[in-house]
């Protein structure tokens, strides 16, 4: 088997059942260590413009891209959105969100590396996986001129071939060959979206699943004064 093989018709399997089995093995055993661990206390300087940035920025783009790659060509094509459409879309959406995301996450990178307070608090998972997202959004958005060039020929066939891929995936019968012809800084920005649900249930990203359920079945946490 291809290195070009394992890595789209064998790793998304991997970091998908990571994703999964991993976020119910730490649910189960490590409840309290399901949150966001929260560094506000400690500094507010440019908290909130930089938290609602990156939050807003990050959810915008993982809605855009489940819509954008799962839903089926043929209903883009019956709603009246043709493939170019499509792809204009995209890149005006991904631009406008992705640097939304990258200003407010670059605030949050230099504050978790450089503030004195939230340094000392921040476990190494943290500072790796803000990391990895940043990494993983300036690949995103390095695409855009290469999607733009595709628009600017009328030629959607990369977008059309992301999308296949990506269902062929979900529907279990993984197509790498469809990835063939696509440049490799969408292949780099896709390994980098993959290996960020890999990394999932070992980090603080797992807060994302705990709207409202989680906090709502869990068990009561204890808290006792220090005072007799």
């Amino acid at each position: 088997m291809s290195l070009h093989n394992f890595v789209f018709g064998v790793y998304p399997y991997i970091a998908l059942t990571v994703f999964l089995l991993g976020s119910l093995v730490r649910f189960e055993r490590e409840q309290y260590s399901w949150k966001a661990d929260s560094s506000q206390l400690l500094s507010k300087t440019g908290m909130r413009w930089a938290s609602n940035l990156f939050h807003v920025g990050i959810l915008a783009i993982f809605l855009g891209h489940a819509v954008g790659l799962l839903m089926p060509h043929a209903w883009f094509l019956a709603l009246g959105v043709s493939d170019l459409a499509h792809q204009y879309t995209a890149i005006v959406a991904g631009s406008v969100f992705g640097l939304m995301c990258l200003i407010g996450g670059a605030i949050l990178w230099v504050r978790r590396f450089f503030n004195q307070r939230v340094s000392a608090v921040s476990r190494g998972s943290d500072k790796f996986v803000l990391t990895w997202l940043l990494l993983t959004l300036l690949l995103g958005l390095t695409t855009i001129p290469f999607s733009l060039g595709h628009a600017a020929k009328q030629d959607a066939s990369v977008m059309v071939a992301l999308a296949d891929w990506v269902q062929s995936i979900v529907y279990l019968h993984p197509n790498p060959a469809l990835l063939a012809n696509v440049d490799p800084i969408f292949k780099a920005h896709m390994f980098f979206g993959m290996t960020v649900f890999l990394v999932f249930p070992f980090t603080r990203l797992v807060h994302i699943w705990s709207a409202p359920l989680p906090y709502v079945v869990r068990a009561y946490q204890i808290v006792r004064s220090k005072r007799a």
